[in-house]
């Protein structure tokens, strides 16, 4: 049962979601994003279109199971973004040392990027349960900097990812 949340917590992590991007087509076009580069003065703008693409992400983090107990969780994600708010991902979580049970584990979730570079991402494991991450967009789409945030299925966790677009 722990181990089942651990996982679900590695794929939230990367989300995005931000963790980095999953492909399960591999044939699937990658497709880089490009938010358009503002004029002087002007403020730049992000969408869910300025996520459109792969990205691979690393994790880490400190799930906290019971008060007084805390295991170092570390991981990587390839998330793949299609620009409309939907992405896919593969997630390899290793918890206290102990790899997971598959090596990688799949997952599907939605995301929403404000105009600001902000954002949120829902995300659903394979092995069910879900994640949300808080998000920024930053480098023009080129980078996702995460957070895991309640509400989410499992132990308490402080969890971070970073990910880069894959060119």
């Amino acid at each position: 049962m722990q181990r089942n949340s651990i996982t679900r917590i590695s794929i939230v992590v990367t989300a995005a979601l931000a963790v980095g991007g999953w492909l399960f087509a591999p044939s699937a076009p990658q497709v880089a994003a490009s938010a358009p580069r503002p004029s002087e003065g002007e403020s730049k703008s992000c969408s869910n279109r300025t996520l459109r693409g792969d990205y691979g992400a690393s994790v880490e983090g400190v799930v906290l199971p019971a008060p007084g107990v805390s295991l170092p969780l570390r991981g990587v994600v390839m998330t793949h973004y299609d620009g409309n708010g939907n992405f896919t991902q593969v997630d390899h979580i290793v918890v206290n040392g102990q790899a997971p049970a598959n090596e990688w584990t799949p997952g599907t979730g939605t995301y929403q990027v404000n105009s600001d570079c902000t954002g949120t991402a829902h995300i659903v494991p394979s092995s069910g349960g879900f994640v949300n991450l808080e998000i920024v967009v930053v480098k023009e789409g080129k980078q996702i900097n995460a957070v895991v945030t309640a509400p989410y299925d499992g132990p308490d966790r402080t969890v971070t990812s970073v990910a880069t677009r894959v060119d």
